[in-house]
C-alpha cells in the first residue's frame, strides 16, 4: 500500500501547482490539508485549485463544508483518515498538500485526547470577560501562554474547557502531539522571504482582479460564517471596504500584510518539523521541475 507524501509550505508557494504535476506524473490523489479550501463559496479568497485543474486528477476534501461550520483539527483528521487510507488501498500514492499546519500534524503525529465542547460551560464563559477568562486559565495552566494565544478569546475558552473537564493542564496533555517524529515523508517548498513576499503581493492583486470583492460582497449576503471560515484572510479586509471603512487599495495593503505575516507564520512551524525534507525554490522553478526534485528524493515513487 503506497504511503501518502505530503507537500506542505507558505500561502503562495505553489503547493497546489506543483501536487497537480507530481499526481499527474505518478498517477495519485490529492487530499486537501488547506483549512479554508475545504469550505464551499470560498474559491477566490482561498485560492482554491479550478475546477479544470481538479479534473485532471482526483482532488478529495474540497467543498465539503458550508461557510457556516465550525472544524478543527480532530474533525480535519476523521475527514481526511479514512480517504489517505482508502486511497492507498487502491495502489495510488495520497498526496496531502496544504499548509494548515496543525491539521497536517494532525495527521502525521496523532491528536491527543481531548474532550468535546461542552455547552454549559460556554454559556458560563459568555458572561466572563478575556481578562477574566485568561485569569482563570493561568490558574489552572501556569504554562497556558507557551501554547494559547491569550489574546485569542476562542482559544483561551477552548484551552479553559481542556482543563477544566480534564482536571489537567492543556498544556501538558499536548506535550505528546509535538515531541514524536512521524513514520512519515513530505516535503516543505521553502522560497526567499523576499520572493515570497513579492508573489504573495501579487496573488492578492490577480485575487481582486478574479473578482475577490464580488465573492465575498456575495458570501456575506449569502451565508452565515462559522467561527473558522471568517477567519480565512482578506474576508475582513474586503468587507471594511465593502462598508466604506477603507479603500480598496487600503484593504489590498492590509490582505498582503495579513498574508505576508500568516506565512512567516507558516515558514517557522514547517521548519521545525525535521522529517521533512526541504526543497529551495526559486523564480525560475516550475511545477515540473519541482516534481522532479521529488521524484529525486524518493524514488519508489517513479512510475
Amino acid at each position: 500500500m503506497p504511503s501518502p507524501l505530503y507537500i506542505v509550505g507558505p500561502t503562495a508557494s505553489g503547493k497546489s501547482a506543483v501536487a497537480l504535476a507530481l499526481a499527474e506524473r505518478i498517477g495519485g490523489e490529492i487530499v486537501n490539508a488547506d483549512a479554508f479550501q475545504l469550505y464551499r463559496k470560498l474559491d477566490i479568497v482561498t485560492a482554491k485549485p479550478t475546477a479544470q485543474e481538479r479534473a485532471r486528477v482526483p482532488h478529495h476534501l474540497y467543498d465539503v463544508l458550508d461557510p457556516s461550520e465550525n472544524c478543527d483539527a480532530q474533525r480535519y483528521r476523521e475527514m481526511a483518515m479514512p480517504l489517505v487510507a482508502e486511497i492507498g488501498a487502491g495502489g495510488r500514492v495520497p498526496i496531502v498538500v496544504g499548509g494548515s499546519g496543525l491539521y497536517l500534524k494532525a495527521l502525521t503525529h496523532g491528536l491527543a485526547e481531548l474532550p468535546r465542547g461542552d455547552e454549559s460551560l460556554r454559556a458560563q464563559f459568555d458572561g466572563m470577560t478575556l481578562e477574566e477568562k485568561t485569569t482563570w486559565l493561568l490558574q489552572l495552566d501556569p504554562n497556558a501562554g507557551m501554547n494559547v494565544n491569550l489574546r485569542n478569546p476562542r482559544y483561551v475558552e477552548r484551552a479553559l474547557e481542556v482543563c477544566l473537564l480534564t482536571g489537567l493542564p492543556q498544556s501538558e496533555l499536548r506535550q505528546t502531539f509535538g515531541t514524536a517524529q512521524p513514520d512519515a515523508r513530505g516535503v516543505f517548498l521553502a522560497w526567499d522571504r523576499t520572493q515570497l513576499y513579492e508573489r504573495i503581493n501579487q496573488r492578492v492583486r490577480s485575487m481582486i482582479e478574479a473578482g475577490l470583492v464580488e465573492e465575498v460582497r456575495r458570501l456575506s449576503h449569502e451565508s452565515d460564517l462559522s467561527d473558522t471560515s471568517e477567519k480565512a484572510i482578506g474576508i475582513r479586509e474586503v468587507r471594511a471596504f465593502l462598508s466604506g471603512q477603507c479603500t480598496l487599495e487600503a484593504a489590498i495593503d492590509a490582505m498582503q500584510q495579513a498574508t505576508r505575516r500568516y506565512a512567516k507564520r507558516q515558514m517557522t512551524w514547517f521548519r521545525r518539523e525535521t522529517w521533512l525534507q526541504t526543497i529551495c525554490l526559486a523564480p525560475e522553478t516550475t511545477a515540473d521541475s519541482t516534481t522532479q526534485m521529488i521524484l529525486e528524493l524518493f524514488p519508489d515513487l517513479k512510475p
